[in-house]
């Protein structure tokens, strides 16, 4: 197994890695070859039989066929071309049949990131996480434009579909951290659309699984929040430094009246972010276009709840948030 890399290849760290590389090294060998033969032979024959000047003007003898070139030039190349036929249909077959231990990931693709459910119920963003030497499954299909799930060290590439399922698995040789890319244009952030799969061993594993539904406990909401900030993926799309992104930037943001495209205003308290989380394409906001997928069915209700006190906690003035929540213990008092 390849785990060094080359000037042409990353390394290869999976099991289906060594034949992809075999097959694509063969082709790229056969051709430098058959490229220097040609180039060879054409630039000698355009030297020795070039026009002189004093040679006597006369035209060519006619020539008849080589019946034995001929075959050798059809031969050699069909011979080359069966050869990368049955090895990358070899290899595509491998690739394609998934084996029955398989662990099962489902995966789903939307711009701008990737979401990952497993079969104990949990799920993560622009992460993935699988055990080393184990076949991994994955189930995957697209909420918006076509996408391409692309991992170079384990030659794993696959196009992930709007209404319909695509099919591929690896199994990882290596424990370490693999980036994840999209490779198929989708839009203005498909730059951004980068994830991670982190291979860790069985153990590491099993206890990771386990604690799959991390609710946040010994951390306030507000860190909970700012951790749900980056692994959510919402630093994607969402700034916190004031800059415009492909979505309103978050500092500042709670309390503010914001313009909506359909020529309303509205003022940014808690059920309008969560209905923004939620259902995104309700209310949009002005100035931008409506991109956001929504996270129904992806974060849970503590996880709302923390993403709306990590937005509370980027106000320059939090003292409108103070008041209210006075108003509202004085009201609770008066009753």
């Amino acid at each position: 197994m390849d785990t060094t890399g080359t000037f042409w290849m990353p390394p290869g760290n999976s099991t289906i890695a060594s034949e992809v590389d075999g097959l694509f090294y063969f082709i790229l060998y056969a051709s430098i070859i058959i490229f220097t033969i040609v180039i060879g032979l054409t630039t000698y024959f355009s030297i020795k039989y070039r026009r002189r000047a004093d040679a006597v003007a006369h035209k060519t003898d006619g020539l008849d066929h080589n019946l034995k070139l001929e075959i050798f030039w059809t031969a050699v190349p069909l011979i080359l071309v069966m050869i990368v036929f049955v090895w990358g249909f070899k290899t595509y077959m491998k690739i394609s049949v998934i084996p029955k231990d398989a662990y099962e990931i489902k995966v789903t693709g939307q711009k701008w990131f990737w979401s990952f459910d497993y079969p104990e119920g949990g799920n993560s963003v622009n992460e993935i996480v699988v055990p080393v030497n184990k076949p991994i499954k994955l189930l995957m299909d697209s909420k918006d434009v076509i996408h391409s799930f692309f991992v170079p060290e384990f030659r794993v590439k696959m196009d992930v579909l709007p209404n319909r399922y695509s099919i591929t698995w690896f199994e990882a040789t290596k424990v370490g951290d693999y980036t994840l890319y999209c490779a198929e244009f989708c839009g203005k952030g498909h730059s951004e659309m980068i994830g991670k799969v982190r291979v860790v061993t069985e153990e590491e594993f099993e206890k990771w699984s386990e604690d799959l539904a991390f609710s946040g406990e010994g951390m306030t909401l507000e860190d909970f929040g700012a951790k749900l900030y980056v692994s959510k993926a919402c630093i994607t799309c969402h700034k916190i430094d004031g800059s415009n992104s492909t979505g309103p930037p978050w500092n500042n943001l709670f309390g503010k009246e914001e313009k909506l495209s359909d020529g309303t205003s509205i003022i940014v308290d808690e059920n309008y972010i969560r209905e923004s989380i939620l259902n995104p394409m309700k209310k949009i906001t002005a100035g931008y276009q409506p991109v956001m997928p929504t996270f129904q069915g992806i974060l849970k209700d503590k996880q709302i709840d923390a993403l709306i006190a990590y937005i509370k906690s980027l106000q320059e003035d939090k003292s409108f948030i103070k008041d209210e929540s006075l108003q509202e213990d004085e009201s609770l008092k008066n009753e």
